[in-house]
């Protein structure tokens, strides 16, 4: 057996330097981006993927929410597995199994096939991004620990920006396959590097038996709600059998799931997190504020790419400009951590997504892609300034032994949030499209003088009879979706304005994770 190295009077290894550190930190970035990546790289691909696997595009967003949804699952379970078989092993074996099923997904010849993949590789990858963000800080040095943060935000904020136009890219010069088979060779690398620099500092075991009720619950509850959520768009949601029982099995699973962990003397779910002012504050923060940059990530390239005409390495494109000055910005936030009002720095970025937010909702299908470039280019000021703050305000008050927890029950909260989103957002998009075809549609009268005037336009190109009829209806489809996106915007751009006031509940000072001195 391998020896360990040394460790302090709290029984914590010592901080690595140096080389160590910094492969340490190359290694938990290229796989945290990895999973990041794959819950945006499918965003702009949907349309070409639904249309290879003959399915609807709100179908295909299945393939977005599914794995949103199956990483949820596991992502609270997070400490208990790291607890159990320690948090190196859980790293290492969590990024070979996501590289296993990232290759079954590039193989799926069907919707259900590659959901099934997609469900699975959510699974495995749960925990990796959490333990990931516990190995970086527990093995940075204390007064290093807001850099490190900074380092892992600038991931977080890179891959959602390159996920779109590698997606694009891939989906029009290769093919969407390839979406999946460019994890493996990160995926192996990842686990490699961790396995060497981390085999002699593996995290203190501690066997408690498992939760079976309250993991049952969990899981029943979650596939319930995604099914509700996968299916809800095809199935006209509540006015479906189904998908009310599922709405039921899940509020009732999940309700009961609550007392049973709080109560339970070896939770699978450390509700206890939420006592902490900070932790309830921060989470109940993230979960809107996700939710909100989520909508705005899947509507906005399927709105360029159905209404626009956009391909989707364009609608990539004109997505990634809101990476470019928080690439910059990122590090020196982090490094200035300490110094900032967190409260403060987490208002001001949700008053620059919601005004930017509001310019996006002003644009229409003529706009350029400059006009629609320029918004999320200053978006991007707010994105360090959103994730950074309060990511430190969840994890104020936490103990290395709960830092594990802490952050898979938090990156719990956030991919729920997304998955939400993701289905709620097209289900918003489609019905206010749906409304305002019908309000533009009851213009097409003959005693219309605007409908007299555009008849004898198209007649004068040649257009008469069904022909003009088919004309104005795809005219008419395009402003209904255009204007249906813009409902969707202005209500995420007033989800950000309500969060700035609510953010100042939580209570300073706010100490580095993983600190015991933190309160």
């Amino acid at each position: 057996m391998t020896a360990s190295e040394p460790r302090d009077e709290f029984g914590e290894y010592l901080p690595l330097h140096g080389m160590k550190l910094v492969l340490l930190t190359i290694a938990v970035s290229i796989a945290s981006f990895m999973e990041i990546l794959d819950m945006t790289i499918v965003n702009v691909s949907v349309p070409s993927i639904a249309g290879s696997l003959a399915v609807s595009p709100s179908e295909g967003t299945w393939a977005i929410s599914s794995y949103m949804l199956a990483a949820a699952v596991v992502q609270p379970l997070t400490g208990w597995i790291g607890r159990q078989f320690g948090e190196v092993r859980t790293f290492v074996t969590s990024a070979l199994l996501f590289v296993l099923f990232s290759a079954a997904c590039g193989l799926a010849t069907s919707m259900p096939m590659l959901i099934a993949g997609r469900l699975i590789q959510g699974l495995v990858s749960g925990p990796m991004m959490s333990v990931g963000q516990a190995l970086l800080l527990r093995n940075y040095p204390v007064k290093q620990r807001g850099l490190a943060l900074g380092l892992w935000a600038m991931v977080v904020i890179i891959a959602p920006i390159f996920g779109p136009i590698m997606g694009g890219w891939i989906t029009d010069n290769l093919s969407w396959p390839w979406l999946f088979y460019i994890n493996v060779p990160v995926g192996i690398a990842a686990a490699l590097i961790i396995g060497v620099i981390l085999r002699r500092r593996e995290s203190i075991k501690t066997r408690s038996p498992i939760d079976a009720v309250g993991l049952g619950l969990l899981i029943i509850g979650v596939a319930s709600l995604q099914f509700m959520l996968d299916n809800g768009n095809e199935q006209d949601w509540f006015d479906s059998v189904e998908i009310i029982a599922a709405a039921v099995i899940a509020v009732v699973a999940l309700g009961f799931m609550i007392p049973w962990e709080l109560t339970d003397r070896h939770p699978v779910v450390d509700l206890h997190l939420f006592q902490r002012r900070n932790f309830l504050v921060g989470s109940a923060t993230i979960a809107v504020a996700y939710f909100a940059f989520t909508g705005i990530n899947v509507v906005f390239p399927l709105w360029l790419q159905t209404t626009l005409g956009y391909t989707s390495t364009w609608a990539g494109l004109a997505m990634a400009p809101v990476g470019i000055l928080a690439l910059f910005l990122a590090p020196i936030i982090g490094r200035n951590l300490h110094r900032m009002n967190l409260r403060a720095a987490a208002s001001f970025a949700f008053l620059v997504f919601a005004v930017n937010i509001w310019w996006v909702a002003g644009l229409n299908e003529t706009a350029s892609f400059p006009q629609l470039a320029w918004p999320r280019l200053f978006q991007g000021i707010g994105m360090p300034l959103f994730f950074l703050p309060l990511n430190q305000i969840v994890m104020s008050g936490v103990t290395p032994a709960e830092l594990a927890s802490a952050a898979g029950l938090s990156n719990f909260i956030r991919t729920i949030s997304g998955g939400i989103s993701t289905a709620v957002c097209v289900y918003l998009w489609n019905t206010r499209s749906d409304y305002h075809h019908a309000v533009l549609a009851e213009h097409i009268r003959a005693d219309s003088p605007a409908w007299q005037a555009l008849h004898r336009q198209l007649a004068s190109h040649g257009f008469s009879g069904s022909a003009a009829l088919e004309y104005t209806n795809r005219f008419v489809t395009q402003q209904a979706m255009t204007l249906g996106a813009n409902d969707v915007f202005h209500l995420l751009a007033v989800a950000f304005f309500v969060l700035i006031p609510f953010v100042w509940y939580a209570r300073g000072p706010f100490g580095a994770p993983g600190t015991r001195s933190a309160h």
